[in-house]
């Protein structure tokens, strides 16, 4: 007999629940990496919403200077039609902040009430819902190129309708990827399935980049179909509880032949459970007791009894806030997703504006932070799970992040070769701590002591604490588009005062956690075993 092949031993070592478990952490990785895929293409468009219109005026002299011999054509641009209606205008930067900011502020309008309606019903539906509708606002702003709109109020709606659609995504995988993982190395677990944020944001960058320069429309259509595709994925697969599979897990293990049985709820929620016998007269257990041996065949089969304890009730707004350390992480979010999602928006463009590199090859550089940002969020776990300081870990980072900045703002002018590194350590300073407290710190502080092993309570404090980082979010991109036309300088000292002021809202959490000579987090103790 042939041996077993080494691969085939491994697969058979798991059982049932792990591979369940990895099915999970698959499936939410790429559910919510088409949530940031989708969301990358206007920053790699918004160089070509607004061009270069001096090369383009150069490109067209040659041509008609060329030509002068020969019959005259139209030229290939003019000077007003090389950038796309209505953002051809000197204040460009300000319209597509407006674009930025429309879609932000409605996402973190929208994350409020999100995580309280995601307690309430059920994540796969509610997920599957937003997915194929966040899909389809996204191929409608690329449907503004293919039918030529230049009505800046579409624009507009499109990003606002999105935003509030997009935020049916995070507390839902959040809650989902928290019932299936404890508390047991959740650093690392969280900082691993994090990087479907950088991963998103780098395919997004390449697919949008594709078609940037010869037909943008679908640099937005792509991703769209997506992410639609990937909601349909969800319907089919997602599990939301371990717990769900109970019931399959009982169906497929009854035995194939067994007395017939009628049930019946009684009193107080009791079931009463009536055997059929052979002269098809049905009894109940207790008449069956006093019934002669020689009348009746009574099977003997085991009886399992199930306790179904009562559904604890969603937690309130009000409650999540009461948790202690929600509010402290939730203002720190604010500042440090400030700083990541005005790269998010605006590195691209600074990067044609800086290096002078066309659009497509800014997209390709941006995709370097995102790179940098996976890393940063995987050691972030990793040390933090480690020393048992979750905002420690999150408040040195902030701290180095600050200068690191300020280096960026002065090296990306002298070459490619600094700038990639610097990207690189920029991507994980500044992505560690966001990833952390979105991640590892959401699920510790849902799982917190206070709510007595009530686990309801995970998609509210996630979703307060990611719409609160989505205010900072909103916020930092319409800065940028104001500051900018003084300067990038300017850009980038809101972005070095920002990170302080997150290291700032944290320092009462890092002096407990260090005069403490407990290793865990604060924000962490007594987390429930899922």
């Amino acid at each position: 007999m042939a041996s077993v092949p080494p691969g085939i031993r491994l697969l058979v070592s798991f059982d049932r629940d792990q591979w369940y478990r990895a099915l999970t952490f698959l499936l939410t990785f790429l559910l919510y990496t088409s949530f940031h895929l989708s969301r990358k293409p206007i920053s790699i468009v918004k160089s070509e919403l607004h061009r270069n219109c001096s090369s383009a005026n150069e490109l067209s002299t040659m041509v008609s200077s060329s030509s002068s011999q020969q019959p005259s054509l139209p030229s290939l641009h003019s000077g007003t039609d090389c950038s796309w209606k209505p953002f051809d205008k000197s204040n460009y930067k300000q319209l597509l902040g407006a674009m930025d900011y429309s879609f932000l502020c409605a996402y973190a309008v929208g994350m409020f009430l999100s995580g309280i309606i995601g307690e309430r019903v059920p994540i796969r539906l509610y997920l599957t819902v937003g997915m194929l509708t966040s899909g389809l606002f996204t191929c409608l702003f690329g449907l503004g190129y293919v039918y030529n709109i230049h009505n800046l109020g579409f624009y507009i709606f499109v990003q606002v309708a999105n935003g509030l659609v997009q935020t049916t995504g995070w507390p839902s995988v959040v809650t989902c990827i928290s019932n299936w993982f404890g508390k047991g190395r959740r650093g690392l677990i969280m900082g691993l399935w994090n990087s479907h944020t950088s991963v998103g944001n780098i395919l997004g960058s390449l697919i949008a980049g594709y078609w940037v320069s010869s037909n943008w429309g679908l640099s937005f259509i792509v991703p769209g179909i997506i992410i639609a595709v990937m909601g349909v994925v969800c319907f089919f697969f997602l599990i939301e509880h371990p717990d769900d599979l109970k019931s399959v897990h009982a169906q497929s293990s009854s035995p194939a032949k067994s007395a017939p049985a009628n049930s019946w709820n009684g009193v107080n929620g009791h079931t009463e459970v009536y055997l059929q016998y052979k002269d098809n007269k049905t009894q109940s257990y207790d008449t069956e007791l006093l019934l002669p041996r020689d009348s009746v065949c009574v099977p003997m089969q085991p009886v399992v009894v199930v306790k179904r304890e009562p559904q604890p009730s969603a937690i309130s707004f009000m409650g999540a806030l009461r948790i202690p350390g929600v509010i402290e992480f939730s203002l720190c979010l604010l500042f440090a997703k400030l700083v990541s999602y005005t790269f998010l928006f605006w590195l691209p463009l600074y990067m044609t504006k800086a290096a002078h590199l066309d659009a497509k090859k800014a997209g390709d550089l941006s995709t370097l932070f995102d790179v940098g940002g996976i890393v940063g969020g995987i050691l972030a776990g990793v040390i933090s799970d480690k020393l048992g300081k979750r905002a420690t870990t999150c408040a040195v980072m902030l701290l180095l992040a600050a200068p690191t900045l300020y280096g960026f703002s002065m090296i990306s002018e002298l070459g490619l070769g600094p700038t990639i590194g610097m990207l690189l350590v920029c991507g994980g300073l500044v992505n560690g701590p966001y990833s952390l407290i979105t991640t590892a710190v959401s699920a510790d502080l849902g799982t917190h002591k206070s709510l007595k092993g009530n686990a309801r309570a995970l998609s509210t404090v996630t979703a307060i604490i990611d719409g609160t980082g989505s205010v900072g979010a909103a916020l930092g991109p319409l800065l940028a588009g104001l500051l900018s036309p003084g300067g990038w300088d300017q850009v980038f000292y809101m972005l070095m005062i920002a990170d302080f002021l997150a290291l700032l809202l944290l320092l009462r959490l890092v002096t407990q956690e260090l005069t403490s000579n407990k290793s865990r987090p604060t924000s962490a103790v007594e987390l429930k075993e899922h």
